[in-house]
């Protein structure tokens, strides 16, 4: 052989030796398998408990499908159904009927903003209720189903929004003393009531209840208290709600260094007063 050829195929001892190291992990490697195969035999799978675990799963889908009716809609087992007065029945009772939690929250804080039902018409309005539950419940309710003139019931009580004190308040349809104290604390805070829509801005009033009691006032703009932006000091300001304390301390300094306002427009030069807080405030700003 020539020595080209011998010196091509020629290997040294440390490669030789990194060979044979090579050879004997592939062997191992090749081993694991079947031998893990023969000392690690497969067990027979166990029927028993796999039948075990699929009743359980089956158990548990029923305890959730009886969870989600009971919070999401009306329950239809264990249900009886019986003659009722709805205003301050307990949740126990409600239950009885076939109301869910989250139903009967939706009735218990309707009454606790001071809401109450005259007809069954009111019960009907509940958002809480589908129209499915008010069929079933309707039969049983011990409320007329509309007042003497036909239309849902009302206790015939016009009040003048500005003046009404919070016990006249609570001779109103959907307000109980709570609400009526609220109005009226929310009233002198605001000096008066321009707008029947104020009473939204009142914390538990939302648009269905809104829309229940509104018919029952009427409202004299004539009884605002405005107040003269040429006169009033930080002091005036602190409670009045649409004013922060920075805005209404602007007010304040803006005419001390400016002098005094001669027109309501001048107030959009107060970079802080946005056209939102300027429109709240005009009914009640007076300048002299």
């Amino acid at each position: 052989m020539k020595p080209s050829v011998k010196n091509y195929f020629a290997i040294t001892k440390t490669e030789w030796n990194g060979l044979v190291i090579l050879i004997l992990l592939i062997v191992v490697v090749l081993a694991i398998p079947p031998a893990y195969k023969h000392f690690h035999k497969d067990k027979p799978l166990n029927f028993k408990k796999f039948n075990q675990a699929v009743a359980q799963l089956e158990r548990a889908g029923a305890a959730g499908d009886a969870y989600n009716a009971d919070h999401t809609g009306m329950r239809t087992t264990n249900v009886h159904l019986f003659a009722f007065n709805p205003n301050k029945l307990s949740i126990a009772q409600w239950e009885k009927l076939g109301l869910s939690m989250r139903q009967i929250k939706g009735i218990k804080n309707y009454e606790a903003k001071g809401g109450k039902f005259y007809t069954k018409a009111d019960v009907k309005k509940m958002y809480t209720l589908s129209a499915d539950d008010y069929k079933r419940l309707e039969p049983y309710i011990l409320l007329p189903a509309k007042d003497g003139n036909g239309k849902s019931s009302a206790p015939g009580i016009i009040v003048e929004l500005n003046t009404a004190d919070s016990a006249t308040l609570t001779q109103l349809k959907g307000i109980g003393p709570g609400f009526a104290r609220r109005i009226v604390q929310y009233r002198n805070r605001l000096g008066g009531f321009h707008s029947k829509q104020q009473l939204k801005e009142i914390f538990g009033m939302d648009d269905m209840h809104y829309h229940d009691i509104q018919a029952q006032f009427k409202l004299d703009n004539r009884k605002v208290q405005r107040k003269d932006v040429n006169k009033v000091e930080l002091e005036d300001l602190k409670d009045f709600p649409y004013l922060t304390y920075k805005q209404a301390n602007a007010i304040v300094q803006y005419r001390k260094q400016h002098g005094d306002y001669e027109s309501f427009d001048e107030l959009h030069n107060i970079a802080i007063l946005d056209d939102e807080v300027l429109r709240k405030i005009k009914p009640y700003i007076l300048i002299r």
